[in-house]
């Protein structure tokens, strides 16, 4: 599978709100984080509980990719999210456009960076 494909089935799990599934395309110590900045989800299990937690508070959630583009081992996506009514009835958060920098390893991701 080539890193396009793989980045292209970790929204499709992301979407699916299949943590279990988005982590095994991920290397062991793979982190999601703010581009250049703090790290948000640390480690393939830190990565499935933060996952799970996001589709727990928004069960509607999903990203749309708008763009996307392969430089060397990075798969840059222009993504369009929606989080839909959160789970806890307060109001809806607006839609937001965010580009994800999707670094690779060999066939695995090994980081996901936010650039919103």
């Amino acid at each position: 599978m080539s890193n396009l494909a793989t980045a292209e089935a970790m929204i499709a799990a992301y979407n699916a709100q299949d943590a279990d599934l988005y982590v095994t395309y991920m290397t062991d110590d793979a982190c999601e984080a703010n581009y250049r900045g703090a790290v948000v989800r640390e480690g393939k299990e830190g990565t499935r509980t933060g996952l799970k937690a996001a589709f727990a508070t928004w069960p509607e959630n999903h990203a749309e990719i708008r763009e996307k583009q392969v430089v060397g081992n990075y798969v840059l996506f222009r993504e369009y999210v929606t989080r839909g009514r959160p789970a806890d009835g307060s109001a809806t958060p607006e839609p937001f456009e965010v580009v994800a920098v999707y670094s690779f390893e060999g066939d695995k991701c090994a980081r996901v960076e936010f650039i919103r």
